[in-house]
């Protein structure tokens, strides 16, 4: 089973930076950025900080594993402070390759209308995003419930 991180990454404005994803044919929809685990990474947190590095040119603070998706890939889904980013200067496969589409990087009202403006997937970390808006720091890091596997 493959491993993925996702980082819920709120800037210092109190927003959702998020990257749109826009590809020919299809309706427009948001992801956190986040992408594999590779076997260089030395931690779930080292891959997040890797792939926030590679799709924001960005630093980011990680606070506490919020979500656990579990399906084909498992995903880990962290919450983090986001210190700075300069989509300009990102780097990685995806944004060499027209075809995969545009990656657009965008802050988001991390509120329930800010968040039901878009269509944020998956659908699991919409939810959870939308319930506790208001108190993402305060939901127990699930690093200290179970170890991820």
């Amino acid at each position: 089973m493959r491993e993925r991180v996702r980082g819920v990454l709120i800037t210092p404005a109190g927003r959702l930076l998020l990257v749109k994803r826009i590809r020919l044919g299809a309706a427009p929809y948001w992801v956190l950025p986040g992408g594999g685990v590779e076997a260089g990474d030395s931690s779930l947190e080292a891959a997040l900080h890797r792939e926030v590095h590679e799709e924001l040119a960005g630093a980011a603070t990680i606070s506490s594993l919020l979500h656990v998706i579990e399906g084909d890939d498992r995903q880990y889904v962290f919450l983090a402070r986001a210190h700075s980013w300069d989509p300009a200067r990102r780097s990685g496969p995806e944004f060499a390759d027209p075809a995969r589409g545009d990656y657009v990087v965008e802050e988001v009202p991390l509120t329930a209308a800010g968040l039901a403006g878009i269509t944020l997937v998956p659908a699991s970390v919409a939810c959870l995003l939308a319930d506790h808006a208001d108190r993402l720091f305060e939901l127990p890091d699930l690093r200290s419930v179970r170890p991820p596997a």
